[in-house]
């Protein structure tokens, strides 16, 4: 099979790996050169000859995730990190319908050669799939006066672009284009879905865990005057194009946050909540894990744990946490604790981003508990992300998943892995347009299946909050 593509910038050479041809680290956009670290990117140069498309590119700068394992990226290594990666069953055939995904991890960390990413399994269903590099962190959500807010995204439609551009040389469709994310991918998947720039790029989506965390410029502001304060220099791109992107790792972190970066509010591009201006014409899923959470706060000390302080942090009135009580009276502080921070930062946005859609738009929960620390995490952050792809590889696969994984886990995946891929090849992905009064949702469990608004109860708390807050 010829493995040898020519795009509009030129010619790339994949590789075939057990039946599917696959394309890695073609760039999408030029390096991040000096000052280009804090700007808009910039169409790709063209090239001559054949660029050889057989490994990752450089990961866009970033730390190690809480000081956890290494990082994706050192420094000295490349700037030509913004990229894309394809897999496809049949790079010379035609129509073919694609998946584009962008990865999460907090806005602060995560690159498109993890792989728990590789898209082969998925691929082998009958679609192409494409993975994005997009700058995170401060290089891409940090505030700067004078560079554009928002890089990650801009980056991301940057990307979307590409594949206009390009697909059809891989057998896609670029009529056909679904994009895909989970965390701050899911995150930004809605986003894209709200904004006018994204019109054109793409006609489906599915957002997996949509945090509901949106900073106000003057917030971003603040983080940015932190960071460049702490290390000597302006806030300013100018000043900081000269800062190696490791000084910043070193001073970014924020006590009580899990990350300093988010999407800022304002200008063209995110001027609202995105679940507040969807466009209707992009068919939506979207959903969360039921305790997202919990992630979170294992490990954490639980004692002294106050679920009205948790409440009155996120923005509910005080009788909301009696109306949680009354639901469940078996939960303890702690349980409650999770729960209420479940909803407030994943659930609840996953779940407005279905009910305010104006078109067609699908809801799952992932309700399968992982079995680890006795239980402790249940159907947490993250959990879905190996069988969204069929992966069961990693640290965090084998931690959440087990090691070797359930056989009950293994047909889920498959079952979610069909249900994306018939949602991106025809809009259904097997369970009913959710709809008020009854607002159907698949549950992925073992066995997976449909229930009735299975919200509700955290759905009602949090419709009554917002109908008590001043002004609205």
């Amino acid at each position: 099979m010829n493995l040898v593509r020519r795009l509009a910038a030129g010619h790339v050479q994949g590789d075939h790996v057990d039946g599917i041809a696959v394309f890695s680290g073609i760039p999408y956009a030029a390096p991040l050169d000096g000052p280009a670290r804090f700007d808009a990117p910039r169409l790709a140069g063209r090239w001559t000859g054949v660029l050889d498309a057989t490994r990752f590119s450089p990961s866009p700068p970033q730390t190690s995730w809480m000081g956890g394992a290494e990082s994706l990226w050192h420094p000295g290594d490349g700037t030509d990190c913004l990229s894309v990666n394809v897999w496809t069953p049949d790079p010379t055939g035609r129509g073919l319908p694609v998946l584009v995904w962008f990865y999460g991890d907090a806005f602060m960390i995560g690159s498109a050669s993890q792989p728990e990413y590789d898209g082969a399994t998925l691929a082998r269903g009958g679609v192409v799939v494409v993975s994005v590099n997009y700058r995170v962190g401060f290089e891409g959500f940090g505030w700067l006066p004078d560079a554009p807010l928002n890089r990650g995204l801009l980056d991301q439609l940057a990307a979307l672009r590409w594949v206009q551009d390009n697909i059809a040389q891989f057998g896609g469709d670029p009529g056909n284009v679904t994009i895909m994310g989970q965390s701050a991918g899911g995150t930004s998947v809605a986003v894209l879905v709200a904004a006018d720039e994204g019109r054109g790029l793409f006609g489906r989506a599915i957002a997996q865990s949509v945090a509901g965390d949106f900073l106000t410029q003057e917030r971003a502001r603040a983080t940015s005057e932190r960071i460049a304060a702490a290390l000597g220099v302006r806030a300013t791109a100018g000043d900081l194009a000269a800062v190696g992107p490791e000084a910043i790792h070193a001073v970014q972190g924020e006590e009580g946050r899990i990350t300093p970066y988010a999407p800022v509010l304002g200008g063209e591009l995110v001027p609202d909540l995105p679940w507040r201006r969807l466009r209707g014409e992009v068919d939506l899923v979207a959903g969360s894990t039921r305790d997202e959470y919990r992630l979170f706060v294992l490990g954490a000390n639980d004692a002294g744990v106050d679920p009205a302080a948790t409440a009155a942090t996120v923005g509910l009135p005080p009788s909301a946490v009696g109306a949680y009580r009354a639901a469940h009276p078996e939960l303890s502080d702690a349980d409650l604790h999770a729960l209420i921070l479940s909803d407030a930062v994943f659930r609840m946005p996953s779940l407005w981003c279905v009910a305010n859609h104006p078109g067609r738009a699908f809801c799952y929960e992932f309700a399968w508990q992982s079995p680890a620390f006795g239980g402790a995490l249940g159907a947490c952050h993250g959990i879905d992300n190996p069988l969204t792809f069929g992966n069961f590889v990693g640290t965090m696969s084998s931690m959440l998943l087990g090691n070797p994984v359930p056989a009950g886990v293994v047909d889920l995946s498959e079952q979610m892995r069909s249900a994306w891929i018939s949602f991106a090849a025809n809009g259904d992905p097997g369970w009913p347009v959710y709809r008020a009064g009854k607002a159907i949702t698949r549950i992925w469990d073992v066995p997976s299946r449909l229930a009735a608004d299975p919200q509700a109860v955290s759905r009602q708390i949090w419709e009554q909050a917002a109908l008590a807050r001043p002004g609205r």
